[in-house]
């Protein structure tokens, strides 16, 4: 289970180092793809596992499409978490999520993966997420 909320930079080689909390459970590789609201969701291998089965069914439903489907596989990226902790974000995932080298963002957990945020979008997410909580509007 991955909760609570960190705020990191990236390193001018597109490097970002892991809340040490979020780290045992996605060590030694883990998995980067394109994630909704335009975040980078970063899931450990049995996460990516579960997420591509659920894919594969929605194509063979019609729910999501052949295009859907080779968006995603091609936008995702194993990767290893090195000594220090880091992950490479590479510049296709960076691009997605509106993040530079050298940038801060946010990493969050959102209970089955660990996401990667531009700051502004995840303080607007979490604003809209929680007034639907408090119930504002209904």
């Amino acid at each position: 289970m991955f909760v609570g909320v960190h705020e990191r930079q990236l390193d001018p080689k597109g490097r970002l180092a892991l809340p040490a909390a979020f780290r045992p459970r996605l060590e030694p590789r883990c998995y980067l793809s394109f994630g909704r609201d335009k975040c980078i969701d970063v899931m450990t291998a049995e996460a990516f596992e579960s997420d591509v089965a659920q894919v594969l069914e929605k194509v063979r439903s019609g729910e999501m499409s052949q295009e859907q489907r080779r968006a995603l596989a091609a936008n995702t990226v194993e990767v290893t978490i090195d000594a220090q902790g880091r992950v490479n974000i590479d510049e296709k995932l960076r691009a997605y999520a509106g993040i530079s080298l050298g940038a801060k963002v946010v990493v969050a957990g959102s209970f089955d993966r660990v996401e990667i945020w531009e700051p502004e979008r995840h303080e607007r997410t979490i604003s809209a997420g929680t007034e639907k909580i408090a119930g504002a509007g209904a």
